[in-house]
């Protein structure tokens, strides 16, 4: 899909930092790197030169102003600290009672001591980009950036001209692994950029569940920059779960890249609680017959925060079915943004797609900017999408007071049943079930 750029941007883009990064990144890895990867890199950083910053002029970037992530201090966590983590640190934000392979990382690279790998005997393998990228090249060469479309997003090109470590999970055909794999990501270091790239391949006939996990001990400023890319076999099934959880001074960009093959299931979260300024770019393109996904969100807002998803479905092929539903959180002075498309293409006939968004709003000063959207270039289609924005119901929290339940448990309660609509689609039940507290312990906040 092309997506335009104004040729005149708004203001001068700051670039001259990270240009200067790389040519020292570049230099410090070359040495390691194969030359594919060196290939790659040098495509990112001249995409993200050419590119630069995105402004309020460019159309995916309308409601959002990058400024802040322009300027803040392009600092790359290239080897991460020892003991950063301590057990009792890592004992604090996992999920309690979930029984999960866990892949630790710190700053944005793997760490052996405090991950687990549950045994299993499917072939499947998970751990290091880094180490996949020595061992398993040839596979890592044919999947990575062939989805994530650097050279028309600049955060996804930087991203690629920093490639280093991430997570990398290969689940081989017919596999099917019960237990979820928990990608935790941990920033330590304020006024650093952290940049994984995760890699996650379904082959067909598989089976997995994926939970790629945003969390900080940083309690000052930092900046993370994620890419995911996702691909999933002939009538492979994935759920995979984004939680952003962070420090309420980090800036967080992520964007998922999946590429979908005939017949193949896909059910993606995107739970957005944390973070100063937060943007997902959450992208499926349903490539095969028979394709089916769900796009599920939920994000919360308060106080300052600013928090911003974009999505596209995109069928590429006939009968195929996509459904969304978001639903979005804002009080305080809050400000929030969606920008859902359903793009169906000439060829794409029997497309099935729906889309809606909900937003509550708990202050007059909060805000939103909802955008769905509908390209469609077949003739045989049912497409819809809707979008609302609306306050606490009166009458509601009139009918529960005269129940005896005090004013402020009553809208605590009609938040959460509008948020459990969301948060009841994952299947991961410790994973849910600690979300909704963290949901309640957020809206318990006095800017709330």
């Amino acid at each position: 899909m092309t997506r335009t750029l104004p040729t005149t941007p708004a203001e001068p883009r700051p670039l001259e930092a990270h240009l200067a990064a790389y040519e020292a990144f570049e230099r410090s890895a070359t040495e390691t790197s194969p030359p594919w990867l060196r290939a790659l890199r040098t495509s990112g950083i001249s995409y993200f030169a050419e590119l630069g910053f995105p402004t309020t002029e460019h159309e995916e970037w309308r409601f959002t102003n990058a400024a802040p992530l322009a300027q803040f201090p392009f600092k790359p966590v290239h080897r991460a600290l020892r003991n950063a983590v301590t057990a009792a640190d890592l004992a604090r934000i996992t999920f309690g009672g979930l029984r999960a392979c866990r892949l630790v990382f710190v700053d944005g690279h793997f760490d052996m001591a405090l991950s687990e790998l549950l045994p299993h005997s499917t072939g499947a393998v998970m751990g290091s980009l880094a180490a996949a990228i020595e061992r398993r090249g040839d596979l890592v060469e044919a999947r990575l950036g062939r989805a994530a479309h650097h050279e028309s997003n600049a955060f996804a090109a930087l991203n690629t001209a920093f490639i280093q470590d991430g997570a990398f999970i290969h689940v081989p055909p017919r596999a099917v692994l019960e237990a979820p794999i928990h990608l935790l990501f941990i920033a330590t270091k304020p006024g650093t950029v952290n940049q994984p790239r995760n890699l996650i391949i379904a082959e067909e006939r598989s089976q997995v569940r994926v939970i790629e996990d945003y969390v900080s001990l940083a309690g000052s400023a930092y900046f993370t920059n994620a890419v995911t890319e996702i691909f999933t076999g002939q009538d492979a099934a994935i759920e995979h779960l984004k939680i952003q959880r962070e420090g309420t001074a980090a800036f967080h960009v992520a964007t998922i890249e999946a590429h979908h093959q005939r017949q193949s299931r896909v059910l993606s979260h995107s739970i957005s609680l944390g973070a100063r300024f937060a943007r997902n770019d959450i992208n499926l393109r349903l490539d095969g017959e028979g394709c089916e996904s769900v796009l599920n969100g939920l994000f919360l807002a308060t106080g300052d925060q600013v928090v911003d998803h974009h999505t596209i479905a995109d069928h590429a092929r006939p009968h195929c079915a996509s459904h969304e539903f978001y639903h979005g959180i804002l009080g305080g002075r809050a400000k929030g943004v969606f920008n859902g498309k359903i793009y169906v293409r000439k060829d794409a006939q029997k497309t099935d797609a729906k889309q809606t968004n909900k937003n509550l709003l708990l202050s007059d000063e909060a805000s939103i900017n909802t955008k769905p959207q509908l390209e469609i270039f077949a003739d045989d289609v049912k497409c819809t999408h809707g979008a609302t924005v609306g306050q606490l119901d009166d009458q509601a929290i009139f009918y529960l007071r005269s129940r005896g339940i005090g004013e402020e448990l009553a809208r605590q309660m009609l938040i959460k049943a509008f948020a459990s609509t969301v948060l009841n689609r994952i299947t991961v039940e410790p994973v849910r079930e600690e979300l909704e507290r963290l949901l309640e312990e957020r809206l318990a906040q006095p800017n709330a």
